[in-house]
């Protein structure tokens, strides 16, 4: 019996496809780029589509993490864009090709570097980035972020429960997390806790094995499947004065790191809404009915204009924050403004490319319900959609809707 190839397989050995279909191209904006970064920037675009994007569906669906894929990703330099010297606007476009074949795994990556990476980098001591630098760069080893709590999230930077206790041991530290990436696969965790001594809210490098680091996965989720989302519990968790980042000695560096990373969210919804016009585009003429091609029915076009229309913005939208990023002007509002607008249309994308589909948008080998149950867990995290529209209406007005 001839195995089944799943239509996910059959459209990686086309990958060619998207880039003869007569509409936008998220890559366009590689025009701006150096030769050398450019050409980066295609073959890794290529290789992802080539790789990535097939292998990721059956962990998608079984809720697992694809260590196999993590040194090709290395060998790709995935694991090191935030210090290899490359341009803002290269490292948004490499995480929308990395969101463009997976939005998981994408989100691996983005946290990797804008979080774990870039904090080590920024705030870490010479030591811890001695320690752990090398292996990150690699993907040898994961980090995990572990800010958002059960019970604060919109609310985490006055919130911020988990507590760390100076002691003659060292810091103790005690509390609960929830929702945090690879909180179950990471091998140090990066905890923001708040110092009982001056209720500021620090940041400390901890190894998972650590006595009292506890983390389960949190499962059955509808998007973001790959990625391991853990609730964690650290029960008296003990360690040296050298495990705190002497640059993170209260929240503001925490929003600092939170603001660039909502930014590296709308590459995300780019990513996403180029993979939704690639599978869309592509079975709107390869699909049948009453005889003739899906495509040429006008409500079909129509979505497919629609979702041409939200790549288009949403790719010029963040070509301008790289640009604004690289001059070192970026600001709270011009994340939350970004992240807000750009997965609202991602999410009005993935609706219109799951009609498309009919049937067949709600299976995971169509690839389309996969995307646009990612694409849900990107309308929410890093700042919920509604707290980004308030906190860049509070720009706009000097007035705060929320405490």
């Amino acid at each position: 019996m001839t195995p089944r190839t799943s239509p996910a397989a059959e459209r990686a050995d086309h990958t060619d496809d998207a880039d003869t279909s007569p509409a936008v191209n998220f890559l366009d904006a590689a025009r701006h780029l150096s030769s050398d970064e450019r050409q980066r920037l295609l073959s890794t675009d290529r290789s992802l589509q080539q790789t990535l994007r097939p292998a990721s569906i059956d962990p998608w669906n079984r809720e697992e993490f694809p260590h196999q894929l993590l040194p090709a990703l290395a060998d790709l330099g995935l694991g090191e864009t935030y210090l290899d010297g490359s341009s803002q606007l290269f490292q948004g476009l490499v995480h929308a090709c990395a969101a463009r074949a997976d939005v998981s795994m994408s989100a691996l990556l983005g946290i990797h570097n804008e979080l774990i990476v870039g904090t080590i980098a920024e705030l870490g001591s010479a030591e811890q980035k001695q320690t752990w630098l090398p292996r990150l760069r690699r993907l040898e080893a994961l980090g995990a972020f572990c800010l958002t709590e059960p019970d604060h999230g919109s609310d985490i930077a006055g919130g911020l429960e988990t507590s760390a206790t100076r002691t003659d041991q060292g810091w103790v530290i005690r509390g609960r997390k929830r929702w945090i990436g690879a909180g179950t696969i990471a091998d140090i965790a990066l905890i923001w806790a708040r110092d009982t001594s001056d209720g500021q809210v620090k940041g400390f490098l901890v190894p998972t094995d650590t006595a009292g680091y506890r983390a389960s996965a949190i499962r059955n989720k509808t998007g973001l499947r790959i990625m391991q989302n853990a609730d964690l519990e650290f029960d008296d968790v003990v360690v040296a004065d050298s495990a705190l980042l002497p640059g993170a000695t209260s929240f503001s560096a925490a929003s600092r790191l939170l603001m660039a990373s909502r930014a590296w969210v709308g590459w995300q919804a780019v990513g996403a809404q180029q993979a939704l016009f690639d599978l869309i585009s592509s079975y709107a003429r390869q699909r049948k009915q009453f005889g003739v091609p899906i495509g040429s029915f006008q409500l079909v076009q129509s979505a497919l204009v629609t979702v041409a229309g939200n790549l288009a913005l949403s790719a010029s939208m963040m070509a301008d924050t790289a640009d604004i990023q690289a001059r070192g002007e970026l600001t709270m509002m011009h994340a939350s403004l970004t992240k807000a607008t750009l997965t609202r249309t991602a999410r009005e994308s993935g609706a219109l490319a799951r009609e498309v589909f009919g049937g067949n948008g709600i299976v995971s080998d169509y690839e389309v319900a996969k995307v646009a149950g990612d694409i849900e867990a990107l309308y929410t995290y890093e700042g919920s959609h509604s707290i980004n529209l308030l906190i860049a209406g509070r720009a706009i007005t000097g007035i705060s809707a929320f405490a």
